[in-house]
């Protein structure tokens, strides 16, 4: 029986579409809510759909798995390995990371379960999950994989652009009335997601200056394993090129990668997100 497997959720997006490992990486779903309506899984949630802004008749919230869902999880897995290391997006994001250490407090003894924070989402989770993958396909452990993403984690760095504050105003991260003004005056807020906190850096007027900001915020890296840009639904065609050349040509033997906004970002952040997400190497 193969020794240990990974638990993530489907916030996560892989820099590369086969990785050694792949086959140990099994997802857990976040149901989605809108308008009153509740979507197993966020199945039939279309981003492109959702508004710029959202009012309190849409509500957008997502729903992280419950205790019991993780519960029904490690005990599918427990059936096939004989560790699990559980990588989940950040818990200012959501709830899931605290459900899944409740449930593994409950099978205390029964099982070998790591939970770990990664402080992280998008493709800064899927960069951790995959170097979990990869370690553990060398032969590593779950508690030497585990060890690799903790020294990992506070080397990845998170940067939005995240123009819809009554998204994030739904999700219980800024209030109403700084969502109000944001929007109407149409500011770019960036944020930074670090030390599992969603912070306030600037107030742009437009991508093209998120962008020299985004450039600005890379100039601060040397050795970099990965950089993941998000963008957002319908994609800024225009400002997505020129980011992709502004990056190859700061960091021309750095591997890139782009991706389309996820229905968990989308549900928290709203179906505008830019996102800059940077993975140091460590030794």
């Amino acid at each position: 029986m193969p020794r240990a497997c990974i638990l993530t959720d489907n916030s996560a997006q892989f820099p590369y579409h086969s990785f050694p490992g792949q086959e140990l990486v099994r997802l857990i779903h976040y149901d989605v809510e809108l308008s009153g309506i509740r979507y197993p899984e966020g199945k039939d949630v279309k981003i492109s759909g959702l508004p710029q802004s959202a009012d309190k008749t849409l509500n957008p919230r997502l729903l992280p798995p419950d205790e019991n869902k993780f519960i029904q999880w490690f005990n599918i897995l427990g059936q096939d390995y004989y560790e699990i290391l559980v990588i989940l997006q950040a818990s200012a994001l959501s709830g899931a990371y605290q459900n899944a250490v409740a449930a593994a407090s409950a099978l205390k003894g029964s099982l070998s379960i790591q939970v770990i924070n990664s402080q992280t989402t998008s493709a800064g989770l899927g960069t951790l999950v995959q170097i979990a993958a990869e370690a553990i396909k060398r032969g590593a452990s779950a508690t030497d994989a585990e060890r690799i993403i903790r020294s990992q984690v506070p080397h990845t760095y998170t940067v939005f652009c995240a123009p819809g504050l009554s998204y994030l105003h739904h999700a219980g991260i800024v209030d109403r009335a700084q969502a109000l003004v944001g929007e109407m005056l149409n500011f770019l807020p960036v944020y930074t997601l670090e030390e599992d906190r969603l912070t306030a850096l600037e107030k742009m007027r437009n991508y093209r200056a998120t962008l020299d900001f985004f450039a600005e915020f890379l100039e601060e890296f040397e050795n970099i394993r990965h950089i993941s840009f998000i963008q957002s639904v319908p994609p800024l065609i225009t400002e997505t090129r020129a980011m992709r050349q502004l990056l190859l040509e700061m960091h021309p033997n750095t591997s890139y990668s782009e991706h389309n906004l996820n229905t968990p970002l989308a549900v928290v952040f709203g179906p505008r997100l830019l996102g800059l997400i940077i993975v140091e190497n460590i030794d």
